[in-house]
């Protein structure tokens, strides 16, 4: 019988072909193991430059693009590589004296992929610290532009990217990273994944394209690689989708290169239409690569980014601005009615309200009177979540600002309502491209949602109702966590002796604190929504009793005196006297005056320090545009529904930075909903017909919710199936000299050791998959679905398995 999973060699060797083949068609330089290698082949690069330019010129020439990418120990990776591709996308002006005029050297030709000279080289033996050894280097004439790393189908492609990762670090070879754009690793079961220099693990990302011609017997890295490394594809993604953004060099992802592709086809015909990219997936850099493309390409065309919020309109600049794109942002009516007059601002964002609000007198009247009002140049205008104010009203003004010929494109992070698609897609055009939110589930880019309703009452009636509770919340876990929690017992009942559903709530959040991983290690953090600023003030007096201090509320609301002034009744404290009195309170205990300064300070402690800002509780502010990678848990106390609700849900749907061998990692965004907002708790959360969301057609938001205790289930017994299926073949008796013996071999034999490694690490995986998997359902493991008896017995399997990974850990060094 022949191996079914190939040697490594076996797939390089494949590759190699693939590479050379008349498909991709690049030239085969060798194996270089055993000479001197360098990331700029001079003698390959001269040969490109000869008969372009000057022998003087092209010497010139290359000396400073070999002098740009030389890095000592002590320098930044990040800033070397930036000012390569900078030399490397724009050229090189030279100067032979000074009667001349300076010649731009191209080190590539963009628009004519087949003018320059693709190539690969293997087994690239780089010196440096530690010698290292790429199985495979792309080279475009003679510029080492990306590393390939291959794995065998059993091998996690993770162990190239993390080979990749290590090679780029000062001990191993960063210096022949200073001119490396694209950095790859593959297997035969994974396929392709792709970053670039200094990419985290994390947020490497897998080729995927649509509508493609092969055949389910392909191999899927074979179709990838040719699919990626195109010439004219690979050209374009190192020419239109490489950003400096505020330290991290990024590329995009599939959804964002195919989005703006064929978005760049509707232009070539001088149509318009909707991007529909679900929150999350990179809308606002899917903007940025547009916009910058447009701004190069269409030298006549202007650009007008139009929001609907304050807060939308900070974040677009910050994003610009972030890339290094120049962005005015207008002040008011008038100065919008002047930068379009003006044609030296290329690139302007706005609130849609300056097109047309009472407080800017209603531009339109006064533009029928503006004599010298004649907007300069030609408009494309990204109308950013296009499914609100912007397709009413003040789209009408927009149109009747702007010239006839302006280009409109809406971009939205939801699925149009029913009853809206016919209006928007008849103000701004067709889709362009969608990519919807299971699918981004599935592709890695956001996190699945899981789903819970809580009915407090429904657990807490009465003193032997909270007693039982406890009991029930309890249940399976360790000794540890519960008498932490039996500590604390004493001082909350108390508090929900009032049976104020409010506290109820509160004594909820805070059971979540104590016992929820995620959020009792301080990885995480969460975000209230409540009905009203009255109702969030309640709610922080009530954390501050129950010693969750480290929160805080983000409304629109401005402590004034002058908004109390008239309370005065001399029978008790009115709402606003309360309101007002609490904030007060939370300003001067954080050492602020007012409330902007405030809000500023909780965003960044809530993204940056999740254990020193716990919970933000709001009403309408942080539920769109608000990105925060910490945030976990979403608790829902409000009515909501359609737009609102499904922009506010994702907030806990991003990636965080910690990888899956971080015990705490964040693996789902989490939903607890107190208001039942979709009324249909006796059937599967994924019936959308009835509820909070039953304006959208049910293929637009398949998958976006799942049950949490259904999942939790799932994986729990998926964990427990994948490590029996590994440890079947462990001998009889299966004691733990055999279990040790199958994963370690003989550990006096360093080579055998070796040998057993990635089974061994495999093992230790699947160990902590199960971890997480136990401890998200060990409180509630009968709820979920399993009988006692089958409790007890996970919890025992859990314990011995823990035991074990640490047993194997000790027995091989």
């Amino acid at each position: 019988m022949n191996k079914i999973v190939k040697p490594e060699r076996v797939t390089q060797n494949r590759i190699i072909k693939l590479f050379t083949s008349e498909k991709l068609g690049y030239t085969y330089l060798g194996n270089w193991e055993s000479r001197e290698n360098s990331n700029i082949e001079e003698l390959e690069l001269k040969k490109y430059l000869t008969g372009k330019y000057s022998q003087e010129v092209i010497n010139q020439a290359i000396s400073a693009l070999r002098k740009q990418a030389e890095i000592s120990s002590t320098e930044d990776l990040y800033t070397i590589n930036k000012a390569f591709y900078s030399m490397l996308r724009y050229g090189k002006p030279i100067k032979i004296d000074a009667q001349t005029q300076p010649e731009t050297v191209q080190f590539i030709d963009w628009k004519n992929p087949s003018n320059n000279n693709f190539a690969i080289a293997e087994e690239v033996t780089i010196k440096g610290h530690k010698e290292r050894r790429p199985d495979i280097v792309l080279y475009i004439n003679g510029i080492a532009i990306g590393v390939l790393e291959l794995k065998k189908a059993s091998v996690s492609v993770s162990e190239g990217i993390r080979q990749n990762l290590s090679n780029q670090n000062n001990l191993f070879n960063k210096q022949f990273f200073t001119t490396v754009q694209l950095v790859l690793a593959g297997n035969d079961s994974n396929g392709l994944y792709y970053g670039t220099t200094k990419t985290e693990e994390k947020y490497f990302l897998k080729w995927k394209e649509e509508n493609t011609n092969y055949s389910p017997n392909d191999n899927l890295l074979d179709v990838q690689i040719t699919q990626f490394c195109a010439k004219e594809r690979l050209l374009d993604i190192l020419h239109n989708f490489v950003l400096f953004d505020f330290g991290i060099k990024k590329l995009c992802r599939p959804n964002q290169y195919f989005g703006i592709k064929a978005t760049q086809k509707h232009l070539a015909k001088n149509e318009g239409g909707i991007i529909w990219h679900t929150q999350g997936s990179g809308k606002s850099l899917t903007m940025v690569w547009l916009a910058k493309w447009i701004l190069e390409n269409r030298p006549q065309v202007r650009i007008i980014v139009v929001t609907d919020r304050t807060e939308l309109d900070d974040q677009i600049e910050g994003v610009f601005l972030g890339v290094e794109e120049q962005i005015v942002r207008t002040r008011s009516g008038s100065h919008l009615l002047a930068l379009l007059n003006d044609p030296s601002p290329r690139l302007i964002c706005s609130l849609v309200h300056k097109f047309g609000s009472k407080e800017e007198n209603n531009l339109i009247s006064e533009l029928e009177t503006n004599k010298n009002f004649n907007p300069q140049g030609e408009f494309i205008v990204f109308v950013d979540e296009c499914h609100r104010t912007q397709s009413g009203r003040l789209h009408d003004a927009m149109k009747a600002i702007l010239p006839q010929n302006t280009i409109f494109i809406g971009f939205t992070g939801t699925p149009l309502l029913k009853n809206d698609k016919a209006t928007t897609l008849e103000r701004f055009g067709r889709y362009i491209h969608t990519y919807k939110f299971d699918e981004a589930v599935a592709d890695g880019v956001v996190l699945d949602l899981l789903y819970e309703a809580r009915d407090v009452d429904q657990y807490i009636l009465d003193q032997k109702g909270i007693d039982d509770w406890f009991e029930a919340v309890t249940q399976g876990m360790n000794e540890l966590p519960k008498a932490e929690l039996k500590q604390k017992w004493g001082t909350m009942q108390k508090l929900l002796s009032t049976q104020s559903r409010l506290e109820k709530i509160v004594f909820d959040i805070k059971k979540d604190f104590i016992t929820k991983p995620r959020l009792k290690n301080g990885r995480g953090n969460a975000i209230l929504v409540t009905p009203s600023i009255y109702e969030a003030c309640r709610y922080y007096e009530i954390f501050q009793r129950f010693k969750l201090k480290n929160c805080a509320i983000i409304t629109s609301y401005e402590p004034n005196e002058s908004t109390i002034k008239t309370e005065e009744t001399g029978n008790g404290e009115t709402e606003k006297q309360e309101q007002f009195e609490i904030y007060q309170r939370m300003l001067q205990n954080n050492g602020f005056s007012n409330a902007k300064d405030f809000e500023k300070f909780a965003k960044e402690k809530f993204k940056k320090e999740p254990a020193n800002m716990q919970l933000l509780i709001v009403v309408d502010k942080l539920l769109t545009g608000f990105d925060a990678i910490h945030c976990t848990y979403l608790y829902l106390d409000k009515q909501m529904q359609d737009h609102g609700l499904f922009q506010a849900i994702c907030r806990t749907n991003r990636l965080g930075k910690e990888g899956e061998s971080d015990p705490y990692y964040k693996e789902f965004g989490y939903i607890v909903d107190y208001k039942n907002l979709f009324s249909n708790l006796n059937k599967s959360i994924n019936d959308y017909t009835v509820g909070a969301l039953s304006n959208y057609s049910v293929e637009d938001i398949d998958g976006l919710l799942t049950n949490r205790l259904e999942k939790s289930k799932q994986r729990l017994d998926d964990a427990i199936e994948a490590l029996h299926q590994l440890c079947a073949h462990v001998p009889m008796p299966k004691g733990l000299i055999q279990y040790c013996h199958y994963f370690c071999g003989d550990v006096a034999n360093p080579d055998e050791l070796k040998s057993k490694e990635q089974k061994r690490v495999t093992f230790y995986k699947l160990v902590v998959a199960l971890i997480h998997a136990y401890n998200n359902i060990a409180g509630e493991i009968i709820q979920a679905g399993y009988t006692q008896v089958e409790a007890d017995k996970l919890k025992i399997q859990v314990n011995d398995y823990i035991e074990l990974r640490n047993s194997i850990k000790h027995y091989s060094g």
